[in-house]
């Protein structure tokens, strides 16, 4: 194996330039570490996450079943455990975020369509807009593209740089699989 030409940094090789981000998100999880490595891109990056992650229109579960799903599908074994465990801390059940692997029913199937079509078609169709608009609202549909689009960045990036799940979520997942 390959050793990372950017592996997470670490407190001691920390960029003096983003001190003030390293106590804050950027310096618990694996994935920020690794971005740390561009210090003007992590602090640009800190109000786009702020929007995506937690002040998004999908609401915090919609907005797992959107990462979970864009996790799965770009192969992202991180995002995809470290949001199994998100999901299961908001209190989705293992039933159904194993659903995301397949094609779950009602809303969540609605929202994993979305992703497909993103992922696949690079667009929403106009009537698939539309159903998604009807049942979520127009400015949640926004924030679902953009999620992708924030998550896919990141997917990138991480099996780029082959970043480490972190020891506490790997630990999880192995404690506890998903069926």
């Amino acid at each position: 194996m390959t050793k990372s030409p950017c592996p997470p940094v670490t407190d001691a090789d920390w960029p003096d330039s983003i001190t003030d981000l390293r106590n804050g998100f950027a310096g618990a999880l694996n994935v920020y570490r690794t971005m740390a490595h561009h210090p003007d891109l992590l602090r640009a990056w800190a109000p786009l996450r702020q929007h995506i992650v937690k002040d998004s229109r999908l609401g915090p579960i919609r907005s797992e079943v959107v990462i979970l799903r864009a996790g799965l599908r770009l192969g992202s074994a991180y995002e995809w455990a470290h949001h199994v465990s998100r999901a299961r801390t908001l209190g989705m059940d293992d039933t159904r975020i194993a659903a995301i692997r397949d094609m779950p029913e009602g809303e969540d199937g609605l929202i994993v369509r979305a992703v497909d079509a993103l992922m696949d078609d690079k667009r929403l169709a106009p009537e698939q807009e539309a159903e998604l608009a009807a049942a979520i609202g127009r400015e949640a549909v926004i924030d679902l593209i953009a999620t992708v689009g924030f998550y896919s960045v990141l997917g990138y990036l991480l099996q780029t740089y082959d970043t480490p799940i972190d020891p506490a979520i790997a630990a999880e997942m192995e404690e506890h699989p998903l069926p």
